[in-house]
């Protein structure tokens, strides 16, 4: 049994829309044996699918051809995700760095830490100086 690409991609679960499967075909994300493929191809049992979702490639082996969408759980019977451990070492890093140096539960500031802020960034004696004299040194 045959399907469309773009069509499988989409009943396998591995885009969420027909559409985002098409796009992904025409920008030359979704390759068959390192060949970039358009959304009318054919796939069949057996083919090897590489996707790229930056930063990862995954890589997957078609036990079976479909054009229906089918439950999260029946997916395991119509694919086998094939991805090498450095594709997932690649993707755990990429999580990690993007949280490198953020405490956890840091976000905005409470109101109590805002007026903490506030009144460092603005001590009392800024409001008493005068910037006027200044400007009447650098002149003369």
């Amino acid at each position: 049994m045959e399907a469309r690409l773009d069509k499988f991609l989409w009943a396998s679960r591995i885009f969420k829309t027909r559409t985002i499967a098409a796009d992904a075909c025409k920008n030359g994300r979704v390759m068959i044996d390192g060949v970039k493929m358009k959304p009318s191809r054919m796939v069949k049992e057996g083919d090897v699918l590489q996707v790229r979702k930056p930063p990862v490639t995954y890589s997957f082996k078609i036990l079976r051809a479909i054009q229906n969408r089918v439950g999260a759980k029946l997916v395991p019977e119509i694919l086998e995700n094939v991805t090498t451990p450095d594709q997932y070492e690649l993707l755990e890093m990429n999580r990690i760095a993007g949280f490198v140096g953020r405490a956890r539960g840091t976000g905005r500031p409470t109101k109590k830490e805002r007026r903490e802020l506030d009144d460092f960034t603005m001590p009392a004696f800024f409001g008493d100086f005068d910037f006027d004299d200044d400007e009447d040194e650098e002149e003369d």
